[in-house]
């Protein structure tokens, strides 16, 4: 059976402040990035840094790379290692036996050696692998990666692989084959990309050349430039994408940005003079994500509800610790027999599974995620859910790894980030109720406010008979005030011999009270503002 081709097109928004990319496939949002023009492209950009001090007990190097806070360089990324297990090594013949014979084996460098090999005030090239989220600053490595459009470069690794995300067998032969015949420098590797799947020999010798040329200008800037400066900036987001995406069956690209659009054409020139006329300059009025339906999509995505075709919806909880997301059936409350119920349910967890993988992407949520699927009996629902999950996730580019469903029904995985979450980037703690999300009742105000009176009128000197307090405070607190808590407050006056007077101000913020003495309009007490 044929499978149905998706149309797949990339849009860009490029403002002066920030740029923001949105994959469609078939209508549907499925990759979206946003960068803001001010800051530093940390992630890939290759450093000349120095080591300012090293920890053994964390086993980490603290580097300065020229920011207020150190880099974090942990020691087995300094320790030459064999490649990642998303890459199939391939073996290369050497170039020469007897020159292999001749040349003593390299003593092998271990974590131990570090401190020997390193000292404080070492100069070392190291790449950001991850920037600096939260309070911790940014995370590097020396096994530096170039990334081209077909292949990546590994100026410091003689080793070289084939992605594994390249499935079919003789494809992944015939990579392999290319790879061996590729003329790479000695003491150098190279990867084959998953777009390299499919592509003619010749593109891969000529994506060598621009990154050996590209390695080449990285190095004379190595030598020329001081310490804790960038030697190669990762090229921004409109670079990036031309790059990563235009290898892909891309029907087109629609930019709104006259000049970025020359840029774009510019660029393609040089890559394949074919693909120029898949940009497309869009300039009426309708902003570009409105008009492509992007805005209602990305409004979607980013509530902390999220509704499911099926009648289900998701709730997403971001949390400092971890992710949390739960699957609700919602309107399927229906009594249905039990079989059928298992049915529903297993395919709302299916759809879930989608949509979970689209939105981890869309987010760019990280770190630990726990998911808490609907309750199904059969472990056989349970490993379908499982295996959808799987093969959602193959599309990220970022790395995952995935649990089957444990035995209180929670899903656990980890999904690596190299930069903040979008919602971090876009979003910033409520002043009020502090990342709360929540804000406390009428009726827990009231509480307060009755203490902070009981505290105030005991404590008055016997002397002043004419005591009245004024109370200000936000009208819903002022309304529980009024009605349900009248006779407390009328107990009280009587009580303690006072007279109380209330005022709303809609300005206040529902938090917020202050207790005056009505007389002089001396301030007693105050909560929030």
């Amino acid at each position: 059976k044929p499978e149905k081709k998706v149309h797949k097109e990339v849009v860009i928004n490029a403002e002066s402040l920030e740029t923001r990319v949105g994959v469609l496939e078939d209508g549907r949002l499925e990759e979206f990035t946003i960068e803001r023009t001010s800051d530093e492209r940390l992630v890939g950009s290759i450093y000349k840094g120095k080591i300012r001090n090293l920890e053994d007990g964390l086993k980490a190097a603290f580097v300065d790379i020229g920011f207020e806070k150190n880099a974090f360089l942990h020691y087995w990324d300094i320790v030459p290692s064999n490649l990642d297990s998303g890459v199939e090594i391939v073996e290369r013949e050497k170039k020469s036996k007897e020159a292999d014979k001749a040349a003593p084996p390299k003593p092998k460098v271990t974590q131990k050696d570090i401190p020997k090999l390193y000292p404080k005030g070492t100069e070392l090239i190291i790449q950001v692998t991850k920037g600096p989220i939260g309070t911790k600053g940014p995370r590097v490595t020396t096994h530096l990666a170039l990334p081209g459009r077909y292949l990546v470069l590994l100026p410091n690794s003689d080793q070289s692989g084939v992605s594994r995300k390249i499935d079919d067998p003789e494809e992944r032969q015939r990579l392999k084959k290319i790879v061996r015949k590729l003329n790479i420098p000695d003491g150098m590797g190279v990867i084959i990309r998953t777009a390299g799947e499919g592509q003619q020999e010749r593109y891969f010798i000529r994506d060598l050349a621009f990154l050996l040329e590209e390695w080449k200008a990285v190095q004379e800037r190595i030598e020329k430039q001081n310490p804790a400066t960038c030697v190669f900036q990762e090229p921004d987001l409109i670079e990036r994408t031309v790059r990563d995406f235009l290898t892909e069956d891309v029907e087109r690209i629609v930019i709104d940005d006259s000049k970025q659009f020359e840029r774009m054409q510019a660029m393609i020139g040089k890559i394949s003079k074919r693909s120029i006329n898949k940009v497309k300059l869009y300039n009426e009025s309708q902003p570009v994500f409105d008009r492509f339906g992007i805005s209602r999509q990305l409004e979607a995505a980013f509530s902390r509800q999220v509704h499911l075709k099926s009648g289900g919806y998701l709730v997403v909880d971001e949390t400092e610790a971890l992710v949390a997301i739960d699957v609700n059936t919602g309107g399927h409350k229906s009594k249905e027999p039990d079989k059928d119920k298992e049915q529903t349910i297993t395919k709302v967890n299916v759809e879930a599974a989608e949509e979970i993988c689209r939105l981890l992407r869309l987010r760019n949520l990280g770190g630990l995620i726990v998911l808490d699927f609907i309750d199904m009996r059969h472990r056989r629902d349970q490993q379908t859910v499982y295996q959808r999950m799987k093969e959602g996730l193959k599309r990220d580019r970022a790395k995952t790894h995935i649990l089957p469903i444990s035995q209180l029904g929670l899903m656990e995985m980890t999904r690596q980030r190299h930069t903040e979450s979008i919602r971090s980037t876009v979003y910033q703690d409520c002043p009020y109720c502090k990342g709360r999300a929540k804000v406390k009742s009428p009726l827990t105000m009231s509480v307060e406010i009755q203490r902070k009176l009981q505290q105030i009128l005991k404590g008055r000197p016997r002397s002043e008979e004419d005591f009245q307090l004024r109370i200000i405070s936000h009208p819903t607190v002022l309304d529980r005030l009024r009605k349900e808590d009248e006779k407390i407050l009328i107990e009280m006056e009587k009580k303690f011999f006072g007279k109380l007077t209330f005022r709303a101000d809609p300005v206040f913020h529902a938090e917020q009270f202050k207790i005056l003495n009505a007389v002089t309009n001396e301030e007693l007490a105050s909560m929030g503002g």
